[in-house]
C-alpha cells in the first residue's frame, strides 16, 4: 500500500512538473516574449561557461562603477546555466540586493537577453511577463557574450534599476567590449 501510495505521489509530481513545462512552453511559443526589439532573445548560442576569472573582472569592475558614483550595490555572475561563479557585494548594501543581483543574472542567461527587456514590457501593459518562472522584470541583468556565444550574465543590484543597469553594463563591458559597427562602404563614384 505504501509503495503504491508513493508511486502514486511521483507520477502526480512528474505530472505537475510537465504541465509547468507545457504551460512555460506555451507562453513562449505563444509569443509572449516574442518582438522585434530589446525584449526578443539574442540568437546567441551558449558555449562553455564563463571562468571565474573573468566573472571576477566582470563583477570587479561593476563594484567599481558603483563605488564611483557613490551607489552601494551587490555584483553576481551566473555561467550559461545560471550557476553562481562569483559574488561581490559593497559594504552597506542591503541584504536583499544580493539575492536579487543573483537572480537578475540567472534571468538574463536562462532568457538571453537582458533584464531590461522585462522591465520595459511589464511598463508597456505586457503584465503577462510577470508569469514567466524566473523572469525578473527589473534593469540590471546583461548577458555575457564572447566570441558571439553566451557564456553567463551579470546581475547587479542596490541602487535604483537604471542605475543598476549602468554598473551592470560597466561590467560586461569590461569582458566583453561592445561590437563596433562596421564601417561605411566607399562612396560610388
Amino acid at each position: 500500500m505504501r509503495k503504491e501510495l508513493g508511486m502514486h505521489m511521483l507520477k502526480s509530481a512528474v505530472r505537475g512538473a510537465s504541465t509547468l513545462l507545457v504551460i512555460s512552453g506555451g507562453l513562449l511559443a505563444s509569443g509572449l516574449l516574442a518582438g522585434g526589439d530589446a525584449s526578443a532573445q539574442a540568437p546567441n548560442p551558449y558555449a562553455a561557461p564563463i571562468n571565474v576569472d573573468v566573472a571576477r573582472r566582470a563583477a570587479v569592475a561593476a563594484i567599481v562603477e558603483g563605488k564611483k558614483n557613490g551607489w552601494t550595490v551587490a555584483a553576481a555572475v551566473v555561467d550559461s546555466g545560471g550557476a553562481l561563479v562569483y559574488f561581490e557585494r559593497i559594504d552597506g548594501t542591503q541584504y536583499g540586493s544580493s539575492d536579487v543581483a543573483i537572480a537578475k543574472a540567472r534571468s538574463a542567461a536562462a532568457f538571453k537577453r537582458p533584464t531590461k527587456a522585462f522591465e520595459e514590457a511589464v511598463a508597456g501593459g505586457r503584465n503577462a511577463i510577470l508569469s514567466l518562472p524566473g523572469a525578473i522584470p527589473l534593469e540590471g541583468g546583461i548577458p555575457i557574450i564572447l566570441d558571439g556565444k553566451i557564456v553567463g550574465a551579470l546581475g547587479v543590484s542596490g541602487a535604483t534599476s537604471q542605475q543598476d543597469g549602468v554598473c551592470a553594463q560597466a561590467g560586461v563591458n569590461s569582458v566583453a567590449p561592445p561590437a563596433k559597427a562596421a564601417p561605411a562602404p566607399p562612396a560610388k563614384k
